[in-house]
C-alpha cells in the first residue's frame, strides 16, 4: 500500500532524536535488527512456560487491576486478552495523526523488542508490517491519563492488529479487516500477557510529546528569524548580542542564541546607516533581550528532549519479564514504569516554551506597529486611518498569546484517582502531551504574523537591504504575499505565512547556523 523511499533498522533501545524526528516527519520503511529476535523469543518462551507451569502470575493468568486476584483458567487466557483490548477501547474525540500514531507504533515496537514483555515474534512482526504498509490505526485522542499507561488509545492501536474498527491509510478511513486484507496481513489472536503488553505503556504520552518537541524546535528557530528580521526594521542594536555579554552570566542557551542572532544579522545595510547619530541608548526588552529569553527556552527545549529520549527507548510494560534471577530463574515483577510522570513533566516544560517564544513574538508584533517606538509608519501601512494595517493582526496575535498563557498551566499537578482508588496517582501526560499541538498552532500564528510586519518594516527602509540571512527570508515571503500596500482580505496572508513556520522554511535556509542548536 506504501512506497517507500528509504529504510531504516531498528536497534531497540538505541533510538536517537534523529531518528525519532525523521520518523515524525515522513514513513520509511522499518526492519527490526536480527539480533533482537532472541531475546523476543526467550521472553515468549518465559511465559509459556508460566503458563504451562500454573502458576498465578499478574497479567498472565489474571484479571486486571483491581481483579489482578481472580485467577483466569488456562482455557480463558486468549478470550482474556481479547476482552482487555475490546473493553479497553474507550477513547474519544478527534484522531491522532499519522506522525504521531507513527511514532507510538515505532516506540511500542521498540519497547516490545527488547525482550522484558514477553510476546512472540508474531506480534512485533505484525505490528511492523502494519506500520510498513501505511495502516495506521485509528486512535482517538482523549480518554487516557497517563498511568497504567496509555491503556485507551494503545487498545485502539491493538484492534487494527486484531482486524477489529477501523485503520486510515493514505489519509482515508477504511475497515481494519479490508486494510489488513489488502496488504495480506492475518489478524493475530492474542496469547498469554500479549495485549496487556501491547496497551501498557506511556508511548501514546511520549509520541503526544515528542511532537509537541519538534513542532517547538521549528518554533524557536522560526521565532529567531523572524526576532531578527524585527530587529532590523525598527532599526535596532545588535550590541546586546556582543558574546562577552552572554559569556560572563554562562548559560549556553543564551550563548547560542546570542551567536544565532550575530550570525542573521551579520552584514546588514539597515544596521550599518545608524550605527553613527542613534540617539537611543537602549532596546525594549522584546529586541534587547532575545538571546536570554530564547535561549532560556532552547535548555527548556533540550531538557526535554532528553527526558524524551530516554523514554522513547524505555521498557513501560507491566509486569516485566526477567530471566536474570538466582541459578537463571524467571522472575515476572510488577513495578509502576507505566507511570509517565518524567513524560507529563517534559510537556509541561514544552509547554512554557512555547508560550515564551509566543509571547516574545507578540511584544514584538506591539513594537513594530507603534511608530513612536519603531520609527515605521503607523500600523505598517501608507495612508494610515484610510487603513488600519496590521492593527487587528496584532489583536489576533495577543489573542493567541493570551490563550497559550491558559494552555501551559501544568497538567502534571493534576490527578484523579481511577479503578477504585488501585490507581489512585496518574501523571496526566497524555494532555500534556496533545495540548502543545494547538499552543504551537497559536505560536506558528504569533511567529507568522511577526513575519509579515518585520519583513513589511523592511520594506519601508529600501534601497537599504538587510543582512544576506534575511534577504534570503524576506524574498521567500514575497514569493507567497505580496507588500501591504492597501487594505485587503489579510486572513490568507496570516496563513501563508504560518504555513511557512509550521513547515520549517524560515529555518531551512539557515540548516549550518542552526545546526549546533540540539548538538
Amino acid at each position: 500500500m506504501t512506497q517507500h523511499a528509504k529504510s531504516w533498522t531498528l536497534k531497540p533501545g538505541a533510538m536517537t532524536l534523529g531518528d525519532l524526528r525523521a520518523v515524525w516527519a515522513a514513513p520509511a520503511k522499518l526492519i527490526l535488527a536480527a539480533e533482537a529476535y532472541r531475546v523476543i523469543e526467550d521472553s515468549a518462551a518465559a511465559v509459556q512456560a508460566i503458563v504451562a507451569k500454573g502458576d498465578a502470575a499478574y497479567g498472565i493468568n489474571t484479571g486486571f487491576g483491581l481483579l489482578a486476584k481472580t485467577r483466569i483458567p488456562d482455557e480463558k487466557l486468549e478470550q482474556l486478552q481479547r476482552n482487555l483490548i475490546l473493553s479497553h477501547s474507550v477513547g474519544t474525540g478527534e484522531l491522532l495523526s499519522d506522525a504521531v500514531v507513527r511514532l507510538v507504533m515505532l516506540m511500542k515496537i521498540g519497547s516490545l523488542a527488547r525482550g522484558y514483555s514477553g510476546v512472540r515474534p508474531l506480534i512485533i512482526d505484525t505490528l511492523i508490517a502494519l506500520y510498513n504498509a501505511g495502516i495506521m490505526p485509528a486512535i482517538p485522542a482523549k480518554g487516557s491519563v497517563g498511568a497504567s499507561g496509555d491503556l485507551a488509545p494503545l487498545s485502539h492501536m491493538t484492534l487494527a492488529m486484531l482486524g477489529v474498527g477501523d485503520v486510515r491509510v493514505n489519509g482515508a478511513l477504511m475497515p481494519a479487516p479490508e486494510a489488513l486484507a489488502q496488504a495480506g496481513i492475518a489478524p493475530v489472536v492474542l496469547a498469554a500477557k500479549e495485549g496487556l503488553a501491547l496497551i501498557n505503556g506511556t508511548q501514546v504520552s511520549n509520541a503526544l510529546a515528542l511532537h509537541g518537541l519538534f513542532m517547538a524546535e521549528r518554533l524557536l528557530e522560526a521565532a529567531m528569524v523572524t526576532g531578527a528580521l524585527s530587529l532590523d526594521a525598527a532599526k535596532g542594536s545588535d550590541s546586546p548580542f556582543d558574546a562577552r555579554v552572554h559569556a560572563v552570566r554562562g548559560q549556553p542557551g543564551q550563548i547560542l542564541a546570542a551567536q544565532m542572532y550575530r550570525q542573521l544579522v551579520a552584514n546588514s545595510a539597515i544596521r550599518a546607516s545608524h550605527l553613527e547619530g542613534d540617539e537611543r541608548v537602549q532596546d525594549p526588552y522584546s529586541l534587547r533581550c532575545q538571546p536570554q529569553v530564547m535561549g532560556a527556552c532552547l535548555d527548556l527545549i533540550c531538557n526535554a528532549g532528553r527526558t524524551l529520549l530516554i523514554e522513547a527507548n524505555a521498557v513501560t510494560d507491566n509486569p516485566l519479564i526477567f530471566q536474570d534471577g538466582p541459578n537463571g530463574q524467571v522472575q515476572i515483577v510488577s513495578g509502576g514504569n507505566f507511570h509517565a510522570e518524567p513524560v507529563a513533566f517534559a510537556a509541561d516544560t514544552l509547554a512554557l516554551a512555547i508560550a515564551e517564544i509566543g509571547a516574545l513574538a507578540e511584544r514584538r508584533i506591539a513594537l513594530l506597529i507603534d511608530a513612536t517606538l519603531s520609527g515605521l509608519p503607523p500600523f505598517l501601512v501608507r495612508d494610515p486611518g484610510v487603513n488600519s494595517g496590521f492593527m487587528i493582526a496584532h489583536v489576533t496575535a495577543a489573542a493567541l498569546a493570551s490563550e497559550n498563557k491558559s494552555l501551559a498551566h501544568p497538567a502534571s499537578v493534576d490527578s484523579l484517582p481511577t479503578s477504585a482508588n488501585q490507581e489512585d496517582h496518574v501523571s496526566m501526560a497524555t494532555f500534556a502531551g496533545r495540548r502543545l499541538d494547538d499552543m504551537a498552532h497559536n505560536t506558528a500564528v504569533i511567529v507568522g504574523i511577526e513575519l509579515l510586519a518585520a519583513a513589511q518594516g523592511i520594506d519601508f527602509h529600501r534601497p537599504l537591504k538587510t543582512s544576506p540571512q534575511l534577504e534570503h527570508v524576506h524574498q521567500q515571503l514575497r514569493q507567497k504575499v505580496p507588500f501591504f500596500d492597501a487594505d485587503r482580505f489579510f486572513a490568507p496572508d496570516i496563513e501563508a505565512a504560518k504555513q511557512m513556520v509550521i513547515r520549517g522554511e524560515l529555518s531551512s535556509t539557515c540548516k549550518n547556523l542552526f545546526a549546533p542548536l540540539y548538538a
